[in-house]
């Protein structure tokens, strides 16, 4: 069975929830289940490490069957049973010379040096929490303790903790330790250091040395106590040392779910940030950006193909550079071409979505581009909230071309498209340009000349 620590740490936990559920006896529970672990697995032989000489016995004689059972439900595989003590277990190390008091935690840490503040796009939706962020890398341990930014997955949380981290190192004391770890990191370390060396406290002083923490995802922790309970220990010792830590995670503190109220309430004392989702100007400027840092020539995008990627892709900042990937990929080694047009957009990224709503959607976007440049606007003043009188009738104009050129749109899905107005204002707006039309020589004249560009 090859499993990592934490996946295997996981299991464990599914079988003890079971096993309490069951026994209905919390007392029994609490005094010889709670703390067993898997120390190992092989050749399915599970070992299982126990509190006391009376577990064992207890587990052999009493719970074997039981744990079987338990164990053959979680993972399908029929397993026999050792239990020992953590004492024989060392034993046994030392004995072999596997035991080394000198511990190093986090080998594989590292911070990436490509993620900074100056390539992080700030817009509306984040710039509180980079602002944040800032505030706290040019005075860590002095602010806000702790950050702690949550959203949704993708959104550039990870950025951020990478960026603090690579400002202190460039402008902090060089003697400051930074270290940057994932959640399920943390867990894996801390079932390390208990099957190692127990009773040492090499894991708490390891952190003493440590003088800004970055932990990514701590939702991870939710429902493991014994990691928690180390993790509450290091965090409360680190900020009563006036050491800096930030924290990420995909919900607010008062929405995790399997954490210990007393780090939730600390995790609110400090300053608590969110990242929405990003706006349509954001998400340009970061697709600019990345086309820049790819080594390829802005110019030779069609804008119509940035908008519309904006567009599509603006929920997740990380889906929108790998569609930006796909694309860049297709162009450089498939297509072999330096223009990049709305078709070879549509035929770059039709695997991703289907293939008819994508051209759709991008033809969406072409009639605001093409009614945009007509007027000598940007996309975005079409789109956007601004009401004078010649960005107001092109903003009609479009929403009457998307309306009777693409005939299968419905008008809450154009309203979208126009800064989310109601299906009854894009009805108004197309009622008004055809209206005009019957009387406006001008306007017949703008239309025409619109849906030739259009291609319609």
């Amino acid at each position: 069975m090859n499993s990592s620590i934490s996946e295997i740490a996981q299991l464990w936990d599914r079988v003890l929830k079971t096993i309490q559920e069951r026994l209905k006896e919390n007392d029994i529970f609490d005094s010889f289940f709670k703390e067993t672990y898997i120390y190992d697995i092989k050749n399915n032989v599970m070992v299982i490490v126990v509190n006391s000489k009376l577990a064992a016995q207890l587990f052999k004689k009493k719970y074997y069957e039981i744990i079987k059972d338990v164990v053959k439900e979680v993972t399908e595989t029929e397993f026999k049973f050792e239990f020992v003590l953590e004492e024989e277990i060392k034993e046994n190390l030392a004995s072999r010379g596997q035991i080394t008091k000198s511990q190093t935690y986090f080998e594989s840490a590292v911070i990436n040096p490509k993620l900074t503040f100056d390539n992080f796009v700030v817009g509306s939706f984040n710039r509180e929490a980079s602002q944040a962020a800032l505030l706290i890398a040019t005075n860590p341990g002095k602010m806000f303790n702790p950050l702690f930014i949550y959203s949704h997955s993708g959104l550039g949380k990870t950025h951020l903790l990478h960026a603090i981290g690579n400002y202190i190192t460039k402008n902090g004391s060089p003697n400051t330790k930074i270290l940057y770890i994932a959640a399920n990191n943390f867990v894996d370390e801390y079932i390390r250091y208990v099957r190692a060396d127990k009773d040492s406290e090499s894991l708490k002083d390891f952190f003493k040395s440590v003088d800004v923490l970055l932990l990514d995802d701590v939702q991870f922790l939710a429902d493991k106590v014994k990691t928690s309970e180390m993790f509450f220990y290091i965090y409360t010792k680190m900020i009563a040392d006036g050491k800096q830590i930030v924290i990420t995670s995909d919900h607010q503190p008062n929405e995790l779910k399997g954490l210990e109220e007393r780090l939730i309430t600390r995790f609110s004392q400090g300053l608590v940030v969110s990242i929405a989702e990003p706006d349509q100007t954001t998400c340009v400027e970061i697709l600019k950006k990345k086309i820049i840092a790819s080594g390829l020539d802005i110019n030779n995008f069609d804008e119509s193909v940035l908008y519309f990627f904006a567009e599509k892709f603006s929920k997740n900042v990380r889906e929108l550079e790998g569609a930006l990937n796909r694309l860049i990929f297709y162009v450089v080694s498939m297509k072999q071409t330096d223009k990049i047009t709305m078709e070879t957009a549509i035929e770059a990224v039709q695997s991703l979505v289907g293939g008819k709503t994508i051209a759709t959607q991008l033809n969406e976007q072409k009639i605001i581009n093409v009614v945009a440049e007509y007027y000598n606007l940007t996309p975005s003043q079409l789109t956007g909230r601004i009401r004078t009188g010649q960005i107001a009738m092109a903003r009609h104009i479009a929403m009457y071309l998307i309306r009777t050129t693409l005939l299968n749109v419905p008008l809450k899905k154009i309203g979208e498209m126009f800064g989310g107005k109601d299906h009854t204002t894009v009805m108004n707006g197309v009622s008004k340009v055809e209206k005009e039309l019957k009387t406006d020589e001008k306007l017949q004249q703008a239309i025409a000349e619109l849906k030739k560009r259009i291609g319609s």
